[in-house]
């Protein structure tokens, strides 16, 4: 049976601000193009949502309850819980990825 996936206020704002940033800065078919990417990469997630790898940042914290793919340079964090998986952040993987993780997953 497949997973629920679900995004998150703060994934679907990050999503909505790739898109403007990306059409601003490069062209609106190119942001339509990412946007699509992403997309299917986190809808994929209902099959196999273990697939993801957790990401290093907080692995090396010990932290173990995220996990994440990639649609490169983006990053998708996301948890599991139950049968639903939770998109919480999607981010370029080029940002201070440490401080961007710990303001919006551990201090939530």
């Amino acid at each position: 049976m497949p997973f629920a996936v679900l995004l998150t206020n703060d994934a679907a704002r990050d999503l909505e601000e790739l898109y403007d940033y990306i059409s601003l800065h490069d062209a609106p078919d190119n942001a339509e193009y990412v946007l699509e990417q992403l997309e299917k990469a986190f809808t994929s997630l209902s099959d196999s949502p273990e697939r993801g790898a957790y990401p290093k940042e907080l692995l090396a914290l010990g932290i173990r309850e995220f996990r994440e793919i990639f649609f490169k340079p983006y990053r998708i964090i996301y948890r599991i819980i139950n049968k639903k998986v939770f998109v919480l952040l999607i981010v370029d993987g080029r940002r201070d990825m440490q401080t961007l993780l710990q303001r919006r997953l551990l201090e939530a």
